[in-house]
């Protein structure tokens, strides 16, 4: 009997050779991931930039006026 190893005891398969199908795949993810990555990093950057200009600007404090009420209308009847 001979002697089990790793090499021996399991069977090495060979993976299939990649169809067209999987490849625009993969092409595919890899540009949706890349145009994640840049909007994340434009979001932050500008992020960022708001809250610095927010943190250098002076509290501004608005006055809203007050709402004009209608006349209330009559039913006739």
């Amino acid at each position: 009997m001979t002697k089990l190893t790793k090499n021996n005891l399991f069977k090495v398969y060979d993976s299939k050779p990649e169809t067209p199908m999987d490849k625009t795949t993969r092409v595919v993810r890899q540009m949706v991931d890349e145009e994640t990555e840049q909007r994340q990093a434009k979001n932050s950057r500008l992020r960022n930039a708001r809250l610095e200009r927010e943190a250098n600007t002076s509290p501004e404090t608005t006055v809203t006026p007050a709402r004009k009420t209608r006349p209330s209308r009559a039913v006739s009847k």
